[in-house]
């Protein structure tokens, strides 16, 4: 499988062995919210779980139980513009947005067939390509374009095994959101898979529109789930809601979807509750989010050895280094500086220098450790010289 078993997968080996013989770091990486004082209220979780007690059965039901499934649709109903969705046929609830990839590569493909996906990407991708001996074809995202999909390149790594598109949106770690239709999309009409986890989290944008209400004439699969909304990714749980033009694979999608069973039903029993009561929470920790990014970018503003642009969402910082060392030398560096961040080929890109940090990471870790990673990456380029 092309990149699966990659010469960047050694060096990757190489920095992780090198951070574990080290305990005095900052991890600018750390993407856990439960690990950065990002907690959702406990005594809304409590009020939820507490009536499944009372009348506790196991009913499963291959789409997921129906209050969840209200729920889901509920909440694309207040999205901008509007996604409207049929909860009985339209979503399917389970574990996370993982099991829904996988539910939907077992869906689309047989072994052989290929689906194209962001060049810059997270590596669940290729996992999930070997895992169904499919080929990962990746399709280049322009640089000089805030990273927008470049269609040519799309509809150039296309053939006749092609079997699915995945569209990241917002994207992760770049922070593109697409806002308009892509007419490329339209013109291939394969499936497309859009993974939009990050909706929550628009930065210079006002808000994440659903991909499937900008192309309501191409068949979609929109994955989601609680676990960044929410900051709940203890409790699993996310889902795949199907456009009109996607229904064609509703009963098949149901038959694999009952085949797993994935979805805890505890957490669907209390999705309804914490969608309803979690607003707050959400606000708050895109505020932080904001205003941590905000931050971050000041910092780097007086740094000339960075090229670094605001993302539309999410909340990622995804920076180029000028220098002429390569990035494992740069993200060890910055390690013995006291910082750990991840290369850029670690998400699938080996043009030039880039490391990715999390501004998930909370106060006043993160501001210390960008501050080191400032004076890391200075003394880097005076290396250079």
């Amino acid at each position: 499988m092309p990149g699966f078993l990659a010469d960047a997968d050694v060096s990757a080996n190489l920095i992780e062995l090198r951070r574990q013989q080290r305990t005095d770091y900052i991890d600018l990486t750390s993407s856990n919210p439960t690990s950065n004082e990002l907690l959702f209220p406990a005594e809304i979780l409590a009020a939820a779980a507490a009536p499944y007690w009372e009348t506790r059965r196991y009913q499963p039901n291959p789409r997921g139980l129906l209050p969840a499934r209200q729920a889901i649709a509920d909440y694309y109903a207040q999205r901008t513009p509007t996604l409207t969705i049929d909860p009985a046929q339209d979503v399917f609830v389970t574990a996370s947005t993982s099991e829904a990839y996988a539910l939907l590569f077992a869906l689309l493909t047989n072994p052989g067939d290929n689906v194209l996906a962001p060049q810059i990407s997270y590596p669940l991708f290729e996992y999930l390509a070997a895992m169904f001996r499919i080929e990962l074809r990746t399709y280049p995202l322009d640089p000089h374009r805030g990273w927008r999909i470049d269609p040519w390149q799309l509809a150039r790594v296309y053939d006749e095994r092609t079997r699915a598109v995945l569209i990241v949106s917002p994207h992760n770690p770049t922070g593109m959101v697409i806002t308009q239709a892509i007419p490329v999309l339209q013109w291939l009409g394969l499936p497309i898979i859009c993974d939009e986890v990050f909706a929550e989290m628009p930065y210079t944008v006002a808000h994440v529109p659903p991909l499937a209400a900008l192309m309501p004439q191409v068949p979609i699969f929109t994955l989601n789930g609680i676990s960044k909304m929410f900051a709940l990714p203890d409790l699993k749980l996310g889902w795949a809601v199907v456009n009109p033009p996607a229904r064609q694979y509703a009963d098949r999608l149901e038959l694999l979807n009952d085949t797993l069973l994935g979805a805890n039903g505890l957490t669907q029993f209390m999705l309804p509750a914490i969608m309803h009561h979690g607003h707050d929470f959400v606000a708050q920790q895109r505020r932080v989010i904001q205003k941590n990014i905000t931050t971050v970018m000041h910092m780097l503003a007086g740094v000339d050895c960075v090229r670094v642009r605001a993302p539309q969402a999410g909340y990622y910082l995804f920076i180029e280094v000028l220098t002429t060392q390569d990035e494992e030398a740069v993200v060890l560096q910055l390690l013995d500086a006291g910082v750990f961040v991840h290369p850029g080929f670690f998400f699938g890109y080996d043009q030039g220098c880039f490391v990715v940090l999390s501004c998930l990471v909370a106060e006043p870790r993160l501001l210390l450790g960008v501050q080191r990673l400032i004076a890391g990456l200075r003394l880097i380029v005076t290396l250079d010289s």
